[in-house]
């Protein structure tokens, strides 16, 4: 049995209100976000989910906000050794641009993203200005897309779950460590909406779903579902994941 270790590295941030962390909630609060790249480190393929923004902003403000520093691609990468050419396999969340904006740069990896990401990435809908195609085009023209229809296991001990909470094609990734399975989130979520203030469960709710949703009930209850599944439960843009070298 293959186990991983889990490496967040911060290649970007973004600045808005927390409500579009939090749905109906922290409304008029400014919050910083991390955009994390992934290094999951075993077996023989290196493998990292999502590829952060092309040119972060980095600054002394940003990264106090978020209480770590943060990265380039490549300089993320060189933490651990690696370089974009080194990529296997990128597991994609989901295709709004701050996930996907150094796709490129990782010419020989294969990249795995749910079908219907493809879909809104060519096709998107005037509500979601956040897929740009000229991400993907060159990676696509490549033939390095392995596109997914349903649950599927990348390789023994990471597994992609179709979660369509905060984009349609979203996938949460499964990954088995040392201290068991630990879930990225295929969704745009911080740990308060997983554990929100005693305000929110006085109204009897468990979970939070994110700020921009596909179907706010339905979203509840894939939330709850992979919070159950999880032992290491990692949400997408949780900050107090910058400031940590390795989980577990």
């Amino acid at each position: 049995m293959t186990l991983y270790k889990i490496h967040p590295i911060v290649m970007g941030t973004k600045v808005f209100d927390k409500s579009m962390m939090t749905y109906q909630h922290g409304a008029g609060t400014p919050y910083t976000i991390p955009i994390y790249c992934w290094y999951i480190q075993g077996g023989d393929k290196t493998i990292i989910v999502d590829t952060g923004e092309m040119s972060p902003i980095q600054s002394q403000e940003r990264e106090t906000a978020i209480g770590g520093p943060i990265h380039t691609f490549e300089q993320g990468l060189a933490l651990w050794g690696l370089t974009p050419e080194s990529i296997d396999i990128v597991i994609h969340t989901h295709l709004h641009n701050d996930h996907c904006e150094n796709d490129y740069k990782c010419a020989n990896a294969a990249i795995y993203v749910h079908e219907n990401e493809m879909k809104r990435i060519h096709d998107p809908h005037p509500l979601d200005f956040r897929y740009l195609e000229d991400y993907m085009e060159d990676v696509e023209e490549n033939g390095q897309l392995r596109v997914l229809t349903r649950d599927t296991e990348i390789l023994p001990g990471i597994t992609c779950l179709h979660t369509p909470v905060h984009t349609d094609g979203g996938m949460s990734i499964a990954i088995d460590t040392a201290g068991g399975k630990a879930i990225i989130t295929g969704f745009c979520v911080i740990k308060e909406n997983f554990d929100p203030p005693k305000e929110i469960r006085a109204m009897e709710m468990e979970v939070i779903p994110p700020g921009t949703v596909v179907n706010p009930w339905d979203a509840y209850d894939i939330m709850v579902k992979i919070r159950d599944m999880a032992d290491i439960l990692l949400p997408l843009h949780e900050p107090e994941f910058a400031a940590v070298h390795t989980i577990p």
